[in-house]
């Protein structure tokens, strides 16, 4: 009796508080509008420049929630389910199931089970308010009570078909499902409005126990369905159930679970950070998927030659708006698929050598029309002889600049480089945007040849800044970047930058290495250059009209060398195949020639090369190349180098310890000076030039060769290469370091 009179009393003050605070609640709680404006998926979504959706990424971790659903769009079956199985008076009572809450404080007197109390109204005032969620444990009387009134609220500001729509939306199922859109992808493979009666059911039996064993849901389930009266889906439900929590409970990663195409996730990636997040690229839907269908075939023809991945950007020529973003080919071919190959540090190989040979026209050091040695070469460095090979293993003799790019010959490459200088060439390259991780001196020689790692989207880049006249800009790749205007950096010659562009178009100048008919001929003009990394491991095609730049990579993300795979037979079909896809029924013209720069009808001697007509910067144009003995590097210490640390060895005596300085391209007259102190007695000898080149002035003295054996000692040391003159033509700094004579140890006197 005493218990009775206890829940009455407890019922009547639960009553009588939700009479009195209902009023102050209605000021509190939110507009439906607010609630669906605040609910944030896990999922982000990017879009392309013109609104299509291109990818959807999940961001939140925590949970799984998908897309708001509209109430129509929920099956009915569910909808029925729900306020049959969890509030059958809904549409009837204004928040509070006076008669269920009756009901169940007369089971719980008697501990007879009953349907619960909780309404679905305020059940949404739990999903709502942080406060009245429940936790780990059971609400507490004053949670109740505010729960109660809160409902109350809702029902006066709400209609029915939003509460049911918000409930619907916001309750947690199972795991980290939340919400029905989420728990229909993830555990039937549909949309809501898909759900039978028996998927329905598994639905609301999840919603009262969502961690229950697959026999419990099960069991539930089939209860919900009797009540409905069609048992007979019973039949067969307790597999279905047992499969629909198994992925539940272990797929966190949906690529069906939404409607979209999955076209970017590598730029989703990189752009998508905030649940809900919607996104605007730069990129083109139609674009992407073309570039992505053109990798996809051409890895599938390649699969025998052990190549799995690749990689694809199209870059806006004067915005710098990223048009297309493939970071893979997203093909089972693939091993490593979420590995992106447009910004993955890869080996240049032959693709920087037009921004070395750019830069020594810009100097003046050569022209286009320059005659350069193809022959075998051997440079000293710090670790050694660098003994450059090119590609076939052959060597072709004097040939032009022109010929030499055009036809990716590295021997030329790396002497050009030696004129150059590696920190030099260095310092262009990272004005170039290519963030190199190590100096120039750290590369040595072999920048010319492409030793550097790079990414895909900075080397694209950088052709860019050739097909704009030299001037660089970052990259974008948010639409709404594009409302700020484009700020250039000059970061090359814009002269030079032509005179590169148009050899990199010049069928002919090619020919030596790949024929006239390749996949670098398009229909418009384009300047293209291929590259391939050392054992096969990298293969680029990276190339430009005067509207996009377009840069494909394939290899392997593991670092496995490709079988017999050249930058022509690789990556340059893709990169054709999107090329005349851009200018499909749009003809691009070559740039018009810049006014600095001369055309000069030109004709070698001997017939080294055809007579042709060549572009050359102010002061530099030449009628007839003669071939000369001249100097073609530019005079520079080559032992010791830059940077380099010699150790004395204390087991010798000192006096027997010698430094060899030496030099390359030493003009007649030569002389070091060691820390601001001329070495009187420095050895000079004439000897062969060790390269050819036919200069602008050809009456230019004998390379000589300086050397002189120095007796070293412990400290800092700068030291430097003058001319007759006295102006310095080089200098690099080194340290010694080491103890002096080991003391011979005394004999004892006996």
């Amino acid at each position: 009796m005493f218990a009775r009179c206890r829940t009455v009393k407890a019922l009547r003050t639960l009553m009588l508080a939700t009479a009195l605070l209902a009023p102050l609640a209605a000021h509190a709680v939110p507009s439906f509008a607010d609630v669906k404006r605040d609910f944030l998926p896990s999922e982000a979504s990017l879009y392309d420049r013109h609104g299509e959706l291109l990818q959807q990424q999940r961001v939140n971790m925590e949970e799984r929630k998908l897309a708001w659903v509209g109430l129509e769009d929920v099956s009915p079956a569910l909808r029925n389910a729900l306020v049959a199985s969890e509030d059958r008076r809904f549409y009837q009572h204004s928040g509070i199931d006076w008669s269920a809450v009756a009901a169940s404080a007369w089971g719980n007197l008697w501990h007879t089970r009953t349907r619960g109390a909780s309404t679905i109204t305020m059940q949404l005032a739990g999903l709502i308010d942080a406060d009245l969620r429940r936790k780990s444990s059971a609400r507490s009387v004053t949670q109740k009570i505010s729960q109660a009134f809160v409902a109350q609220a809702l029902e006066r500001s709400w209609r029915k078909d939003q509460i049911l729509e918000a409930y619907l939306n916001m309750v947690a199922f199972r795991g980290e499902l939340v919400g029905v859109h989420a728990l229909s992808r993830v555990m039937f493979g549909k949309h809501p409005s898909g759900l039978n009666q028996s998927e329905a059911a598994i639905a609301v039996a999840l919603i009262r126990a969502p961690n229950a064993t697959p026999r419990r849901v099960f069991e539930r389930a089939c209860a919900i369905l009797k009540e409905e009266r069609v048992p007979e889906q019973c039949n067969g439900l307790d597999g279905a159930t047992e499969l629909a929590l198994a992925l539940a409970n272990t797929r966190r990663d949906l690529p069906g679970a939404s409607d979209a195409p999955q076209l970017a996730p590598h730029l989703a990636r990189k752009l998508l950070t905030q649940p809900g997040q919607q996104l605007r690229s730069t990129l083109d839907a139609s674009l992407q998927r073309f570039a992505s269908q053109a990798l996809r075939r051409q890895l599938a023809g390649l699969v025998e030659r052990n190549i799995e991945d690749g990689a694809v950007i199209v870059i806006d020529n004067a915005s710098g708006e990223v048009l297309a973003w493939v970071g893979s080919s997203g093909s089972a071919l693939s091993a490593a698929a979420n590995v992106d190959g447009v910004v993955s540090q890869r080996q240049a190989g032959s693709t920087l050598k037009p921004f070395l040979y750019e830069l020594a026209i810009e100097k003046k050091w050569m022209t286009a029309a320059s005659l350069l040695d193809d022959s075998p070469v051997n440079l000293a460095t710090s670790a050694g002889l660098y003994i450059p090979q090119n590609y076939d293993k052959q060597f072709k003799g004097l040939v032009s600049l022109r010929t030499a790019l055009g036809s990716s010959l590295n021997i030329p490459a790396v002497r050009t480089l030696v004129t150059v200088t590696p920190e030099r060439f260095f310092q262009r390259l990272q004005a170039l945007g290519f963030n190199l991780r190590e100096s120039g001196d750290y590369y040595g020689y072999s920048l010319a040849l492409g030793s550097a790692d790079v990414t895909l989207a900075n080397l694209a880049n950088a052709y860019r800044a050739l097909a704009n006249q030299g001037r660089y800009s970052p990259l974008r790749t948010r639409l709404n970047e594009g409302k700020a205007p484009v700020r250039f950096a000059q970061a090359m010659d814009p002269d030079a930058s032509f005179i590169i562009g148009d050899i990199l178009s010049d069928r002919s100048a090619r020919a030596r290495t790949f024929g006239l008919e390749n996949a670098l001929s398009t229909r418009v003009w384009t300047a293209v250059k291929t590259g391939t990394s050392k054992d096969m491991r990298d293969n680029w095609c990276v190339g430009y009209s005067a509207r996009y730049t377009v840069g494909v990579w394939v290899g392997n993300a593991s670092g496995a060398p490709m079988w017999d795979v050249s930058g022509v037979t690789g990556a340059a079909p893709v990169w054709q195949e999107v090329m005349q896809y851009l200018h499909a029924g749009r003809p691009d013209a070559a740039p018009a020639k810049p006014a600095n720069v001369a055309a000069r009808a030109i004709r070698y001697e001997g017939d080294v090369e055809a007579a042709r007509t060549e572009y050359f910067l102010p002061g530099t144009a030449q009628s007839d190349i003669r071939i000369a003995r001249a100097r073609e590097i530019r005079p520079a210490i080559t032992y010791p180098t830059t940077g380099m640390l010699a150790a004395l060895d204390p087991d010798i005596p000192p006096a027997r310890q010698r430094i060899r300085f030496r030099t390359q391209g030493a003009p007649a007259g030569s002389r070091w000076v060691l820390d601001g102190k001329v070495i009187p007695d420095a050895i000079m000898r004439a000897g062969r030039a060790h390269v050819r080149q036919v200069a602008v002035n050809t009456s230019v003295d004998m390379d000589q060769e300086l050397a002189y054996d120095w007796m070293p000692w412990p400290g800092k040391h700068v030291l430097a290469l003058q001319d007759k003159s006295g102006e310095e033509l080089d200098s690099i700094r080194f340290e010694v370091r080491g103890a002096v004579e080991r003391p011979q140890e005394k004999v004892k006197k006996k």
